[in-house]
């Protein structure tokens, strides 16, 4: 029996609100009433509510988002689309974007990944361009709970699982950990695509009388108000929304791909717009190509593709079933498109039309069940100013800083390896095909990974970063550090940054405290992107990331892209060679607050941020850059988490080589996290040359040798520990819970 009989008329669903259910406000209920001018019906109440989520339409954060730097010598598409699309030279172009799947992971944590890899992986494809590498970020709470150690395993499975199979290699990331994210694990997966620049295609239904046309799976009931559960807070004595999770199929995803990239190579005329059907399924795809084309649309839901019987115009407008994908054709050209998908065994079906006007009209069996104007689904969604109050924590903050108390800094150290936030997470990385399509010249482990450009002698880097510790004691600092750590891993690679994508995740933001967090980060966001020139070309908000009232620590996780200009550039970060000399470029402060070194001895992070100079940041990543480009460096790895001593233990694991090391400091800040520093080598023989042209920045700090052990003499004390030993606590601490 279909339930579209007992759906609730336009008067119960006014008396019941049961549009509460689906996160829409009374406000926002009104609001819709009077764009119609009379009671919606249940499946226009749906789309209203679905539309203005917070996913859909970013409600609470528009206004921080148009604050971001969007443009730049290098963008030809910004946010608003699939994906960033920036130009690399020779008529290529590379196209990126980043996605959370926060919710769907916690609930169904193996199909909440994969569905997340099968979902950036269409937005990317859909513009034209062919995925050549996956990246994650990923932020779990202690592996010691069962339930975490549950999560983290299904994850993994879940992004690898879909990744695999499809054949993307899944090529880096980050994980981290904090019992913030107890109960609400962080899912942000990033996807590179390559691509002509003369291939792009955008999201717009143009052209009265052209067709509207359904391409790939069948539509199911899966995943139904996924976009409003992703913006709701958990409650764990509520049921649990297991029907708002997807399920993947990336056999299917696989020839969806190669049938779109058919299209878009062989029909430029005949394909007007293409757009995935992706959180929000068919009512987003359609209503936003309509809107963005200033063009109405008319669909017939009787020739959609379903795969249940005597589904509804709701649960089919609603439905998140994954590998699907919209396209706009030009009218009398729809066999050529049909002809192209049957070669992939896909459906292809006409379901509708672009019309004169601006009305977004749905029909069922001959009924008319929704007529709304279409950009009041996509463009004008409410936009809420909330509240803004920097939060207790950060006004009462000690201005000093924390005084490590160390009494053996080679225990310290091998401490500080093991934290599972700095742990080798090459246990995770082998579970994953990095290697496949046989682009990737640097996989997971270095500073960041480089895919080469095939036809040509450059390569692309790509990493993900954002260090939450710092973001909760000082947003605006913490935001410019996530995106400079992220230029770091990037240069340390001999990388041009060339611009952002973003997943901003935090808690409610109509918590005060919660929004001041959002706003603040975005402006130091901002700031750095303005200060590297590395523009945010697209991006992804998802707030609500609570259970049961408490919130994750503020989380706005950066994916960047640099061009590598000469594949001969390429740097690692592991040193190779017995002889090359040891230098330091950054001068390294009593900076303790938020660091890893504070959090394993007391369990939390408190007290003031340090300093952060935006400028000196520029000035040694330039620096860095053009001693790898003048052909100087031999390794280079960004300081970061665990401070000098962690980055040169990184740096002797690969080849097991051991490191020599004098510092003017005292020991506590071998484990000091001040920023915009680097650890490199040069080959002995071209080390005065290198001092000669880079000694005003450069610090010469010792040599790399052949005894397997790491000796650091400070201003108080010399630290000798085996490389091995360091090597063995570094790799075991995840790889017990794989």
């Amino acid at each position: 029996m279909s339930s579209y009989v007992s759906e609730p008329t336009c008067e119960e669903i006014r008396q019941t609100k049961i549009y509460k259910d689906w996160a829409m406000s009374e406000e926002e209920y009104e609001h819709a009433c009077k764009i119609l001018g009379r009671l919606p019906n249940y499946t226009e109440c749906g789309l209203f509510a679905v539309m203005w989520s917070e996913h859909c339409s970013y409600k609470n954060t528009k206004p921080v988002l148009r604050t971001f730097p969007t443009k730049g010598p290098r963008v030809i598409q910004g946010p608003g689309e699939g994906a960033g699309v920036v130009d690399i030279g020779d008529g290529l172009a590379v196209v990126f974007k980043a996605e959370s799947h926060n919710h769907p992971s916690a609930v169904e944590p193996y199909e909440g990944a994969a569905t997340g890899v099968g979902g950036i992986l269409r937005d990317i494809f859909s513009m034209g361009a062919r995925p050549i590498a996956v990246l994650d970020s990923l932020r779990f709470s202690s592996l010691d709970n069962a339930r975490t150690a549950y999560l983290f395993k299904e994850i993994i499975h879940g992004i690898a699982g879909y990744g695999n199979c499809i054949g993307i290699p899944t090529v880096g990331g980050e994980i981290a950990f904090d019992e913030s994210y107890q109960g609400n694990p962080l899912v942000n997966v990033m996807c590179v695509g390559l691509m002509k620049t003369s291939d792009l295609k955008l999201g717009r239904a143009a052209g009265a009388g052209n067709s509207i046309m359904y391409v790939g799976a069948k539509t199911g009931r899966d995943g139904i108000h996924g976009a409003t559960f992703a913006s709701e807070e958990f409650d764990t004595t509520k049921k649990s929304k297991r029907s708002a999770v997807q399920v993947g199929d990336p056999f299917m995803e696989k020839l969806l791909l190669e049938a779109c990239l058919d299209i878009i190579a062989t029909c430029p005329e005949e394909l007007v717009g293409i757009q995935d059907m992706g959180a929000a399924g068919l009512v987003s795809s359609s209503s936003e190509m309509a809107s963005k084309a200033h063009m109405g649309m008319v669909l017939n839901l009787d020739y959609v593709p379903q795969r249940e019987t005597h589904m509804t115009p709701y649960e089919m407008m609603l439905s998140e079933s994954q590998e699907r994908m919209l396209l706009c054709v030009a009218k009398g050209h729809e066999a050529k498109i049909i002809q192209i998908c049957e070669k992939y065994s896909l459906d292809a079906v006409k379901i509708g039309e672009v019309c004169e006007g601006h009305q977004y009209k749905l029909y069922h069996k001959g009924k008319l069940v929704a007529d709304i104007p279409v950009d009041s689904l996509s463009e004008d969604a409410p936009v809420y100013e909330n509240e803004s109050r920097m939060p207790q924590h950060i006004a009462t903050a000690v201005q000093t800083q924390y005084t490590p108390h160390i009494t053996d800094a080679a225990l310290t150290l091998k401490r500080l390896l093991a934290c599972p936030t700095i742990a080798s997470k090459q246990s995770v990385y082998e579970t994953y095909d990095t290697m496949v399509r046989t682009s990737t010249v640097v996989g997971p482990g270095s500073s960041s990974a480089v895919i080469r450009v095939r036809g040509t002698n450059k390569a692309l880097a790509a990493t993900t970063d954002c260090n939450a510790r710092y973001i909760y004691l000082n947003p605006f600092v913490g935001g410019q550090i996530a995106v400079c750590e992220a230029a770091r891993n990037l240069v340390a690679s001999g990388a041009q940054p060339l611009a952002i994508t973003d997943c901003l995740n935090f808690g409610n933001p109509k918590d005060p405290e919660i929004f001041y967090e959002i706003k603040e980060s975005a402006r130091g966001i901002s700031a750095a992107c303005t200060a590297l020139g590395t523009p945010v070309v697209s991006g992804n908000v998802s707030l609500n990331n609570e259970t049961n009232g408490h919130a994750i620590m503020p989380t706005p996780m950066i994916g960047m892209v640099g061009l590598v200009e000469d594949m001969a550039h390429i740097t690692r970060a592991s040193f190779a060679t017995p002889g090359d000399i040891i230098y330091t470029i950054g001068e390294t402060g009593d900076d303790f607050n938020g660091s890893e070194l504070q959090n394993l001895e007391c369990g939390t992070v408190t007290g003031a941020l340090f300093n952060f100079n935006l400028e000196r940041e520029v000035h040694n990543q330039n620096v860095v850059l053009r001693a790898i480009t003048d052909g100087f460096v031999s390794a280079c790895n960004d300081v970061s988490e665990g401070g000098l001593a962690v980055a040169l233990s990184e740096c002797c694991f690969e080849h097991g080589v051991g490191a020599t090391v004098t510092l003017a400091m005292p020991t506590p800040r071998l484990f000091a996290e001040t920023q915009s520093r680097f650890v490199l080598s040069v080959p002995r023989d071209k080390s005065a040359a290198f001092e000669a042209a880079y000694g005003a920045d450069a610090v010469r700090v010792g040599e790399v040798t052949n005894t397997g052990t790491l000796c650091i003499t400070t201003a108080n004390e010399q630290i000798s520990a085996s490389v091995a030993e360091l090597k063995q606590g570094w790799e075991e601490t995840i790889s017990c819970h794989m």
